[in-house]
This record gives C-alpha cells, structure tokens and sequence, in this order.
C-alpha cells in the first residue's frame, strides 16, 4: 500500500495513515476529558450550558465556577502535558533511549530548583518564579551538556550525567527546604508536588503564549531527528550538522520542560511515557512529535481528573497522581530494558 503525499505548493509531506488516525481519536479522547472535567464536580452542568457560560450566556453562578476555575485549571493541564510530550520525544530521540526523559536527565529537577530559590531566597525581589524555572532549567542543561560532552554527546553519556545532577540538585533542593522558615517551605513543597489547581488566566496567557512561539519551531526542527537517529554520519552526510541540531533540540526541550514547570511545577511520568505510548500506538519507529504532543496533554488532563474524582471532597494534586503511576512505569521499563540486555 502506498503512502499518500500532502502536497503544498513546493513542499510535500508523506502522510501515514495510521498515525493520523491515532491522532483523530487522540484529540477525540481529549475534547470528551474536557467535556467531563467542566460539567462535573460540586457545581454539574451540561455541555450546552458550558457552552453558553464561555459565550457568556449561562447562569451567573455557573459562569464564575467555569470562567475562573475549571476552564483555566483544564488549558493550563492541557499545555502542560503537550510541552511534556514534545519535550520527551525530544530527549528520547537525542538519547536513543526510553529513559531520556527530562525529569529523568534533571532538567525538571534544575526548573524546580530555579523556582525554589525565587520562592525562597529571592521573595523580596518579587523576581518571577516562571522566570526562576525558565532560568533554573536552561542552567540545568548547559551543565549536563557541558559533562556530557566529549566530542559530542552520546545519549547514554546524558542520561548517567542527568541522573548524577538531578540528584545533586535534588539535595539542594531539601537543602533549601530545610532552611527555610516553615511557611515559605509549605508553600514551596506544594509548589513542588506539582499541580495545576488554583491556576489563574494569566498562567493560562503565558503557557500558551509561550507554547505559540515554541511548538511550530520543535515541529520544524523536530522534522530532522529520524535522521539524526540513523546516527551522526549518516545525518552529516544527508547535509544535517549533528551536534548543532542536538543542541538546537535540546534547548527547545528544555524550554518546553522550563515552560510546563513554571506553569504547574515539576510533574514526572508524562514526559516518560507520552512518546512511548504514541510510539506504540502508532507503531512507528521512534517518538513523533505531534502524537506524543496529543498523548501528553490527554495524559496529564485524564490524570487530573482522576485526581479530582477519585477520592470524595480531596483533590489530589497531579503530580502525586503521575509520579506514583510513574514510579511503577519506570520499574517496568528497568524490567523490559534489563530482559531486553540479557538476551543471548
């Protein structure tokens, strides 16, 4: 069976089928834990009603319920999880390896801790605790990348030296906490729990913003990491600089891992399993970019509701509830990798 071609004007684009469909029910998947996630809860409602509430034609009670609480709450979940998504695929593509995964390597533990120290130290200064994730992230991976480094950066050489910095900053991290009077470490442990609850319009404005500017150039650049996976020669001699295009990635990776972080703090799991499970569903050779942005936004908002729902009069925060599913995950992955090594 041949595969079709999009053709717009010069440019022409090879389409797979299956994927595509993949992403139809994964974006149908999504608009049904909307639906659910804004007319369930202490205040039920309709879908016609949440429609006429957003056009600013339902009831007043309603209207503030939808308006300031769940449809912010639902696009902030919504950005972060396709952020996360594209940012694994990223970094799973670079290391040629399941576990490259930003809060894996540390790039969301060195967010958080740029977030920490604006929380902590720099409260006076009103200095932004975005800006502190964004700075905090970008600063993470430099360092990793300048340890990694040896005549370019080979993906297993990233993952030990993300491992041993995120654990390095991790401890700074409690370090911090430990010094600090006891509210400013409550707030900041909430912070890192990670979660999207109490999310206002203006998180929304920025995430959002952010993720306009970002996604189409990882879209554009992310269009060379097949061939950067059939290794550094090949790439090179298809015209594709490897090292430069690694960097180029990273950096986006980690923009996008800084973006999700300062948006809803430091959330684990979604950037690990996203690309793996749209790899698996669209039994593709490698993570692609576009369906594991989709599979990462429906992860995190399902897990969001979970955490609404699950439990009668507690909501969870999302963090908890990814990172103790991904904790059983990662085990599994250990599992599958070590039989996979073992094998004569």
């Amino acid at each position: 069976m041949t595969t079709p071609v999009l053709r717009l004007g010069p440019l022409s684009v090879r389409v797979r089928r299956r994927p595509v469909v993949v992403g139809v029910v994964l974006l149908a998947a999504l608009v049904v834990i909307s639906a659910v996630t804004l007319t369930t809860g202490d205040y039920p409602a309709t879908v016609a009603d949440v429609v006429r509430t957003v056009f600013g034609q339902g009831p007043p009670g309603l209207e503030l319920v939808v308006t300031r609480f769940r449809l912010p709450r639902l696009l902030v979940a919504i950005g972060v999880g396709a952020a996360l998504g594209a940012a694994g695929a990223i970094f799973q593509s670079i290391s040629r390896n399941p576990l490259g995964s930003p809060d894996v390597i540390g790039f969301t533990t060195g967010s958080a801790t740029g977030a920490v120290l604006v929380l902590l130290v720099f409260d006076d200064l009103q200095v932004s605790v975005a800006a502190g994730a964004v700075i905090g992230g970008l600063l993470s991976a430099v360092l990793v990348y300048l340890l990694a480094y040896r005549g370019g950066v080979q993906g297993f050489r990233l993952i030990l030296v993300g491992l041993g910095v995120s654990t390095i900053l991790a401890s700074i991290n409690t370090y911090l906490l430990s010094r600090a009077a006891v509210q400013e470490a409550r707030l900041a442990q909430l912070w890192l729990l990670g979660s999207v609850t109490g999310r206002t319009w203006q998180h929304v404005t920025t995430l959002w913003i952010s993720l306009a500017v970002l996604l189409p150039v990882v879209l554009t650049v992310g269009r060379k990491m097949s061939m950067l996976e059939m290794g550094d020669s090949t790439a090179q001699s298809l015209g594709i600089p490897p090292e430069r295009t690694r960097l180029t990635l990273v950096l986006l990776g980690v923009a996008l891992t800084a973006v999700a972080t300062a948006a809803a703090g430091p959330i684990g799991f979604i950037a690990l399993a996203a690309p793996q499970v749209a790899t698996r569903l669209t039994r593709s050779a490698g993570p692609g970019l576009l369906p594991a942005t989709i599979t990462g936004a429906v992860l995190l908002t399902a897990a969001d509701l979970a955490g609404q729902r699950l439990i009668p009069d507690i909501q969870l925060p999302v963090g908890l509830a990814t990172g103790a599913v991904g904790g059983v995950y990662l085990m599994w992955l250990l599992a599958m990798q070590w039989r996979k090594n073992s094998k004569p």
